[in-house]
């Protein structure tokens, strides 16, 4: 069988408005890092872009460390002409500040209205170059999770996105269990039981293997 080669994303970024200060989200990249720990297990080459996380590298599989969304574009860029798939499951900043500066403000001297400017879409900018490779985005929603979901898929012409509903005390940012429903660009929504993040991340695997590889 032919080696699928998977990108995967996870975990937070760090949108500095000084060395110390910065924009972020609870994102602690489990969720990311047991899809890519799934994906080696089931024979494939996964490279881990992991964001600020105590997460440790997964044996077997190439890990990078990146601090902000720019860094985690860099970082997918680079990769993205060797993966035959890529999963988008990590929180990225939406915004980040316009100016950082190199030193801690003081107290007194931070702005309270601090001008923002959009960070990299990652997933739009990709979906440009996508040239035959599998996208997969992730949607992390706490009201009308299918319908925001049905929206991005569309919008960053993507091939199926996982919905995830974060508002919930066991299936949101830095539980160790989760509930995912994944829809498909046919329309199909496929329902994944609710469990531990490393068994919904096996299912998940297995599923875009059979449907997308046929392995």
């Amino acid at each position: 069988m032919k080696k699928i080669r998977c990108l995967v994303t996870a975990g937070p970024t760090r949108e500095y408005f000084d060395p110390v200060r910065f924009i972020s989200n609870p994102s602690t990249g489990k969720m990311g890092w047991a899809i890519a720990k799934a994906a080696k297990d089931k024979g494939w080459e996964p490279t881990l872009i992991l964001g600020p996380s105590p997460l440790p590298d997964i044996e077997g599989a190439r890990t990078l460390r990146v601090e902000s969304a720019q860094d985690m574009f860099e970082a997918c860029k680079k990769f993205f002409d060797e993966c035959d798939i890529l999963i988008m499951s990590a929180a990225v900043s939406d915004v980040r500040p316009k100016k950082k500066l190199a030193q801690k403000a003081k107290k007194d001297e931070i702005n309270l209205s601090p001008e923002l400017e959009r960070t990299p879409d990652i997933l739009l900018e990709l979906s440009k170059i996508k040239n035959g490779r599998i996208l997969i985005g992730f949607a992390a929603e706490t009201q009308n999770v299918l319908e925001y979901a049905k929206e991005k898929l569309e919008q960053k012409n993507l091939d199926g996105i996982v919905a995830n509903a974060v508002g919930g005390i066991d299936t949101g940012f830095a539980s160790d269990t989760n509930k995912i429903d994944l829809i498909l660009r046919s329309g199909e929504v496929v329902d994944f039981r609710k469990g531990t993040k490393n068994e919904v991340a096996k299912l998940l695997i297995n599923f875009l293997s059979a449907r997308f590889f046929d392995q």
